[in-house]
């Protein structure tokens, strides 16, 4: 590749793979575009869904972007890198993945005609940084304050929701997803991957779906002989066990003779009654084992009148702490009063035909929350998972943040116009940048027209009107493709979602328009294991 004296000198090995300057830009964008494209007909209320089948034939049906970009098997590199921008997007803020990829596919399509105008990238990169520095001031501007609005954080969390084909019911999912997300502030925290507990049952009605203040598992009562309702309840949350445990393997135990052994068994179930004791003299009547439960203390459990539940897990019993404020115990003998959480009640029932769970509800101040998601069928219960998982997020943003903006592409608009009249104040081919990337924002309006069914470039031209007389709060009407006050229709986001959405798309673009070389090792072939066929593999394939 390089040579001293007439002598080539070899950098990379036989079979390697390199593309440099703008073939390498050129590849890197389209396969970004690509991943761009694969979402941008699920934006918006009337956005179509996908039907992802996986290798063994299970269908996922979704217009959730995240979902999608998640399931997606893709091999190229600059994909990849699109695809993990809009994961963190989601991880940081739950929504928006969809909108952050679009603009970042924009403002590489922009770029590439930029770059062929013999545009250098890094003024392209340097000129898109301006104008998003200049795109969040324009949206911190437009922010409005909604901290303690119920009716604006209901308004919020149906605009999450809408267009996934459970608008009948938005209005019971959204008091549940601001009441959930309400509570689990309240307590402190904004943690809702720690903090909720999302329950599917199949069957019923969705408007059957409710919030328990507690927790609900899909366990039952260890022991037929065990109350199956506690009221008033005192909780313990043991960490350990409550049965025998069972010998090293290098340990030995002699014993001669029948009372030896009588002996023996008896001073285990002492042991074990003697933990069950104090656990009674604490104060508990409900025990939550993280392991087993014997059946020796099964039955003195039940003596007690003990309703006790085995084998919990680790993320139910760290639930559990949370919602009822009790703390995790590892030896029973030295529980304490304190130690105990309380709740109104906790009670075993039939869920469904054959399903039993256990309810732990009525908790005072919980940080935990559970919901029942009830629906016809698997693949319609995880859709509206989705649907209400975005809405905890929108509404958990929006009650940390207090700003939310107007919706329906009014805040993409106003920040494009105002970018075009920032560029006229900057000099040199960074203008162009600038201008570009306010063309890849207005993207968004126009996609929402489109996939509304709308002529984008009269829904485009219209709002921009709107825009220009200073009405900021105009966005597409989904019904009639024409500019209204979204405030008014009730369409509004989060503050947080827009800027962090800009953020993603702008680092995702500049990182790909940075790369002007890509060196890709030779693929090793798979070998076929000690007597297997040569032809008994598969051969690993570049793309997508």
């Amino acid at each position: 590749m390089a040579g001293l004296g007439g002598v080539p000198v070899i950098i990379l090995k036989e079979g390697a793979k390199r593309e440099t300057g703008k073939d390498a830009q050129r590849r890197n964008i389209m396969a970004a575009r690509a991943v761009a494209d694969s979402v941008r007909s699920t934006l918006g209320p009337k956005g179509m869904d996908k039907m992802l089948v996986d290798s063994m034939g299970d269908s996922t049906i979704t217009n959730d972007g995240a979902t999608i970009l998640r399931e997606l098997d893709i091999e190229h590199p600059a994909a990849k890198m699109i695809v993990e921008v809009a994961r963190a997007q989601d991880d940081a803020i739950g929504d928006g993945t969809t909108t952050a990829v679009i603009v970042a596919g924009e403002l590489l399509k922009n770029a590439e005609e930029l770059i062929d105008q013999n545009v250098h990238p890094t003024v392209i990169v340097l000129g898109y940084k301006k104008a998003y520095d200049r795109a969040q001031e324009v949206l911190e501007g437009m922010g409005i304050d909604a901290r303690g609005d119920r009716k604006m954080l209901l308004k919020i969390a149906q605009t999450a929701m809408t267009g996934k084909g459970i608008e009948l019911f938005m209005g019971n999912l959204s008091e549940i997803a601001v009441e959930t997300a309400s509570a689990v502030v309240g307590g402190g925290t904004s943690d809702l991957e720690e903090n909720v507990k999302i329950v599917k049952i199949p069957g019923g009605s969705l408007e059957d779906s409710s919030i328990n203040y507690g927790i609900i598992m899909e366990k039952e009562v260890t022991s037929p002989g065990m109350p199956k309702k506690i009221q008033n309840a005192r909780i313990m949350l043991l960490e350990g066990t409550l049965e025998i445990k069972k010998l090293g393997t290098d340990a030995k135990i002699s014993i001669t003779d029948v009372g030896g052994l009588q002996s023996f068994k008896q001073s285990e179930e002492d042991l074990i009654a003697g933990q069950i004791d104090a656990i009674v003299k604490a104060g508990a009547n409900v025990v939550f084992v993280q392991k087993g439960i014997g059946n020796f203390a099964q039955g003195y459990l039940a003596k007690k009148g003990i309703l006790a539940v085995r084998r919990v897990k680790d993320e139910d019993m760290k639930m559990l702490a949370s919602a009822t404020g009790a703390k995790l115990v590892g030896d029973p003998l030295l529980v304490r009063s304190e130690d105990l959480g309380s709740c109104g009640l906790v009670e075993e029932r039939k869920v469904g035909k054959d399903k039993q769970m256990i309810f732990v509800e009525g908790c005072k101040n919980p940080k935990a929350v559970s919901i029942i998601l009830r629906g016809v069928s698997e693949v319609f219960l995880d859709e509206m998972e989705r649907a209400l998982e975005d809405a905890l997020h929108v509404v958990t943003d929006v009650l940390e943040s207090g700003k939310i903006v107007p919706g329906g592409g009014a805040a993409e608009i106003e920040v494009a116009e105002n970018l075009r009249q920032y560029a006229s104040t900057v000099s040199g081919r960074e203008q162009l940048a600038i201008i570009a990337f306010s063309k890849a924002v207005e993207s968004i309006p126009v996609t929402l027209a489109e996939n509304g069914g709308f002529n984008p470039v009269d829904s485009l031209v219209a709002l921009r009107s709107s825009h220009q007389v200073g009405q900021k709060i105009s966005g597409i009407n989904m019904k009639t493709g024409k500019p209204e006050d979204m405030l008014a229709q009730g369409i509004i986001e989060p503050l947080k979602v827009k800027t962090q959405a800009l953020k993603s798309a702008t680092e995702a673009a500049t990182m790909i328009l940075r790369v002007d070389d890509v060196i890709a090792a030779k693929r090793e072939e798979l070998k076929p294991k000690p007597g297997q066929s040569p032809h008994d593999y598969t051969r690993p394939g570049f793309g997508m």
